[in-house]
């Protein structure tokens, strides 16, 4: 790894195991315990320690109270209840919670969390391409039945293939009426589309593990749009899309610390980091300040923080025996 990138992942990895009072919902005091994040908190935090134990490297040790911690929550009934606080997003978050157990504890919450679900919601009918795929990416890892399409059906419909970048002079235009930036600097896309796209490559590519499917025009195509975006959100100091925005380089085929998108996005975050290992906020716009109370920062800093310490342990997994180029 660059030096940039191995403090990010110390300081990141670091930050989020002095913090785990503020994800555990029942620990006294626990900032998360009141708002309304708490089980996507915990949820994030579950997919960043899944994604850990195949990427390799000297990140268990940093995330072994993380683990301890979800290996707890994982068998509390009343802990998958907090879900219905997010009346839409609760049966995903079922899911996600299954799909994401920690191995080896007793699956008896998993289980009566799955059988929760509605089973339309394990079906295609009524739902976007994305959430189709978001559907099969956690129910395949729960090992629960359902009949989304294989992803060799969904990725031509995926954002990655279907959205089209915004050319360059619109957003001035615009911005105000289409949700892109104005005042001259351009938004290839929208912050939505931003989002969709890496959540598309998230899913399709499995961080990294799995090729995507996309080969030709087609991929070259979607590395274009995130090279514009990630641009983008490095000159407005974009630091969670940005950092998520070099995951789905990665899972494209490229190597981000060797392209100068990905690259400047690895030193933008690092020059956004805190001595204590903190990435303030999701933009420099966004960020907390100094001085606010704990619980208040945590908020507001944790998302970004863990994606960018999932980008970390992503970029240092090494390049997957299946990207030939």
């Amino acid at each position: 790894m660059t030096s940039s990138l191995d403090q990010l992942s110390a300081g990141t990895l670091d930050w989020l195991g002095a913090n785990l009072d503020h994800f555990d919902p029942y620990a006294a005091g626990a900032g998360t315990a009141t708002h309304q994040q708490a089980a996507k908190a915990v949820l994030e935090l579950a997919l960043l320690r899944h994604c850990s134990t195949w990427t390799g490297g000297p990140h268990g040790e940093r995330l072994g109270g993380a683990t301890a911690l979800l290996r707890k929550l994982w068998q509390r009934p009343e802990f998958p209840r907090l879900f219905d606080a997010h009346p839409p997003s609760a049966p995903t978050y079922g899911l996600a919670f299954a799909g994401l157990a920690p191995d080896g504890i007793d699956d008896t919450v998993c289980r009566a969390t799955l059988a929760r679900l509605a089973p339309g919601f394990l079906s295609p009918a009524g739902k976007s391409p994305l959430k189709r795929m978001e559907i099969r990416f956690y129910a395949d890892k729960a090992g629960a039945r359902h009949t989304i399409e294989p992803y060799a059906e969904l990725v031509g419909q995926s954002p990655l293939v279907t959205l089209t970048a915004a050319p360059p002079g619109d957003a001035a235009e615009g911005g105000a009426a289409t949700g892109r930036a104005g005042g001259g600097d351009t938004a290839p896309l929208t912050d939505s589309e931003g989002y969709s796209l890496t959540h598309a490559a998230f899913f399709l590519g499995d961080y990294g593990r799995t090729a995507t499917g996309l080969a030709g025009d087609a991929l070259a195509h979607a590395r274009e749009l995130v090279r514009r975006m990630l641009d983008h959100c490095v000159g407005q100091d974009r630091w969670d899309l940005a950092a998520e925005l070099v995951i789905a380089q990665f899972i494209l085929g490229l190597d981000p610390l060797r392209t100068p998108s990905g690259a400047a996005a690895v030193e933008c975050l690092a020059r956004a980091q805190r001595s204590d290992g903190a990435i303030p906020g999701r933009s420099a716009a966004l960020m907390a300040s100094p001085s606010a109370p704990a619980g208040e920062f945590f908020r507001k800093a944790y998302h970004t923080t863990l994606v960018t310490a999932l980008m970390t342990l992503v970029l240092s997994s090494g390049r997957p025996s299946w990207h030939r180029d």
